[in-house]
């Protein structure tokens, strides 16, 4: 398409690429099957990652005004799906959702797996917050603030440091407790699958 546009005495001629329906929807078409693997890395479930592809190419239909044919058409198709992935996840999380996979459907807490009370992991939990304890601070509280959920560049901000410092403080902290672990219980997947 071509538009002449009158600007300050003078016509400025602008011409706009515009993707015809055909060439959007083989587009879409190409991007299926990289898509649909896409929506399953995200996912991990197959019902899931249909409804996810189906979504995103129904919004990116919806949107095919929006899209200017001189980017790229995949970063474009994956962002849609991504963005749909992380406001879904939000969403599920705000909502709180309690899923009952259990055999019995009339009561929630019965299941086939009976619960165990185990005191070694209370006793190992304990023996873990002293590890994080004994840290320096310099590398304990931005590793205790990122467990706690803050973001890389909220601890940044909180204590003026570049992001990079913060992540390597963090780096640093983790391999210092995993070298603990090692060294006072002899294999960290053991105690890993001790504490989950």
């Amino acid at each position: 398409m071509i538009y002449i546009v009158k600007q300050n005495r003078t016509f400025v001629v602008l011409i706009l690429i515009v993707m015809s329906t055909i060439e959007f929807n083989q587009n879409l078409n190409f991007l299926a099957e990289p898509l649909n693997a896409f929506a399953y890395s995200l996912t991990k479930n197959t019902e899931d990652a249909k409804d996810l592809y189906q979504e995103t190419a129904f919004r990116a239909i919806n949107n095919k005004d929006k899209f200017r044919p001189e980017t790229n058409f995949k970063a474009w198709t994956f962002t849609i799906m991504k963005n749909i992935f992380i406001n879904n996840y939000r969403k599920k999380i705000k909502s709180n959702t309690i899923l009952d996979h259990t055999d019995n459907s009339f009561f929630i807490d019965s299941g086939a797996e009976a619960v165990t009370n185990d005191g070694n992991r209370n006793i190992l939990m304990k023996e873990l917050q002293t590890m994080i304890n004994s840290l320096e601070d310099s590398i304990r509280v931005p590793f205790v603030m990122h467990h706690e959920g803050y973001k890389y560049n909220e601890i940044a901000e909180t204590f003026d440091l570049p992001l990079g410092t913060v992540k390597s403080r963090i780096f640093f902290a983790r391999k210092a407790l995993k070298d603990m672990i090692k060294k006072n219980y002899g294999d960290y997947h053991l105690v890993r699958s001790m504490i989950a």
